[in-house]
């Protein structure tokens, strides 16, 4: 592998420095899946770490806590709903106890994860999406949008839903000719990137079922590609050349005709996945069965795509996790981690800037996205975008209370105990609150019919539902007033464009 060096570059991350945890704050003994899907097989947020598993009779996926080290006993509790090999998992960006699972048996499942992880197996889903018919080997959720998911079939279909309803708001099933290779939102949630088989990058709008833009032969090797939207809206790729050289390649949407860089790596055949930071502008490159992973920033200045440094080990690579940036360590410098599969262990991986300094470090961490959604799955819907509502990492990060926690429950676990067609009446909830009403009934009706709770319990588990309805009331009304304070800056922003201010 060659990179040319010539004058020494400034940057902050001209420096980073890689470095692997102690092995006894590894996971030892964990069986992770031996399936042929090139997929990443892990999935981190700052509350759980979620691996693909092996599985007898169907598939299964671990969720531990992040906190969790040491060997994984073979009784530990999966997420086991699936009646064939899971092929991915993604986490909710809006919730941390919500993943979704992609498996062979075509179907998309979602769950809520409890507080502190599992304490028996997980076989009912809170959502299953069904309209695959064949098996579904890529997810990923909206960006902004709280509730829309996107997923990927070997049927070359994608299918975009609003998982709270449970419902298939677009199906895009006459783009692709041949098998999806990876799907990637850009930042503001209008457009989705897709690789295929046929070699050709799209550009697609999913609401209107229109290719905006499309390459053919953005690699010209036959080996799998990815690709990933930067939040400039440029695109990303790593495939093969002709000569089977592994590639990265950077694309301006406005013209997909030539890329803007091309840079060639070495001859391996394991297939480059692509991790891109949003915050720092920077890109890691893990190899499926490499040993090492290669790190690059990307910069408005040619060469565009600076290669920085990459981090090596002696065992090779089954899959790899990518922690959000909620999740790092700021006393550290941290500024990304890996939790690196290997045959039998995950291995935590930290990458950080050294400095001097113990105090926040603002220009390593600059605002990033938080839990809260910035729409609507409704909204999205109806045409609105808008990017991720960011948060500062001044001090760590501490996550809020879910406010839309009981959103998937509501409308498909608990209407299975009892009738909700006659929600609770309460002066003090407003229609928006509906599924919440729905949870004091479907308690009502459900303890009732059970008929092994007290009179005295059925009541404080009423109150206790009454104050947790309350505090969703509060949030929900603390939501409406900075929409309409962003509402109020985007009218003033309207008025002096209109006024030639601007």
């Amino acid at each position: 592998m060659s990179f040319r060096r010539g004058v020494v570059r400034q940057s902050k991350f001209r420096h980073v420095f890689a470095q692997s945890w102690k092995p006894e704050q590894c996971l030892d003994d964990v069986r992770v899946t031996r399936v042929t899907w090139e997929g990443p097989l892990c999935a981190v947020n700052p509350k759980f770490i979620a691996i693909i598993v092996e599985a007898g009779g169907g598939g299964a996926f671990l969720v531990l806590p992040l906190s969790k080290s040491g060997r994984i006993d073979q009784s530990t509790p999966t997420v086991c709903g699936h009646s064939a090999p899971v092929l991915d998992v993604q986490w909710c960006p809006h919730d941390d106890n919500i993943i979704a699972s992609a498996s062979e048996d075509c179907s998309v499942k979602v769950w809520q994860i409890p507080n502190g992880g599992l304490i028996s197996p997980m076989t009912e889903a809170a959502v299953t999406l069904e309209g695959h018919s064949k098996r579904v080997g890529i997810l990923a959720w909206h960006p902004s949008a709280f509730n829309i998911l996107l997923s990927a079939g070997c049927d070359n279909v994608l299918c975009v839903w609003d998982v709270g309803t449970g419902e298939q708001v677009y199906r895009l099933a006459d783009m692709h000719t041949d098998l999806i290779y990876s799907a990637s939102w850009n930042r503001e949630g209008s457009a989705v990137c897709t690789v295929s088989k046929d070699k050709v990058l799209r550009v697609i709008d999913p609401r209107r079922g229109t290719v905006l833009k499309m390459r053919e032969k953005a690699h010209e090797g036959t080996r799998p590609m990815r690709a990933v939207f930067l939040t400039d809206g440029k695109i990303l790729t790593t495939g093969f050349s002709r000569m089977s050289e592994r590639q990265l390649a950077l694309w301006d949407t406005a013209d997909l005709s030539e890329p803007m860089v091309v840079q060639e790596m070495d001859t391996s055949n394991g297939v480059l996945l692509p991790f891109y930071d949003p915050d720092t502008s920077m890109v890691y490159l893990c190899g499926k069965g490499d040993c090492m992973i290669r790190y690059f920033e990307v910069t408005e200045e040619p060469p565009y795509v600076h290669f920085l440094n990459l981090y090596s080990s002696k065992e090779p690579q089954r899959g790899a996790g990518f922690l959000s940036k909620r999740g790092v360590d700021v006393n550290k410098c941290e500024i990304a981690r890996f939790y690196k599969l290997h045959e039998r262990k995950v291995e935590p991986i930290s990458m950080t800037v050294p400095r001097k300094s113990d105090l926040f470090q603002g220009d390593l961490y600059p605002d990033t996205a938080g839990l809260e959604p910035a729409l609507l799955a409704e909204d999205w819907i109806a045409g609105q975008d808008a990017p991720p509502l960011l948060v500062s990492l001044s001090g760590g990060y501490t996550a809020p209370p879910s406010r839309q926690r009981d959103s998937l429950r509501s409308r498909t676990k608990l209407p299975t105990l009892g009738s909700t067609d006659t929600p609770t009446q309460s002066p003090t909830v407003p229609p928006g609150t509906t599924p919440q009403e729905t949870d004091v009934e479907g308690l009502r009706v459900a303890t009732s019919a059970l008929g092994d709770v007290t009179d005295g319990e059925q009541v404080r588990r009423e109150e206790e539902r009454l104050c947790e309805v309350l505090q969703e009331v509060q949030a929900l009304r603390e939501l409406v007033l900075s929409q309409g304070r962003r509402i109020e800056q985007l009218e003033q922003q309207l008025a002096r464009f209109e006024e030639g201010e601007v």
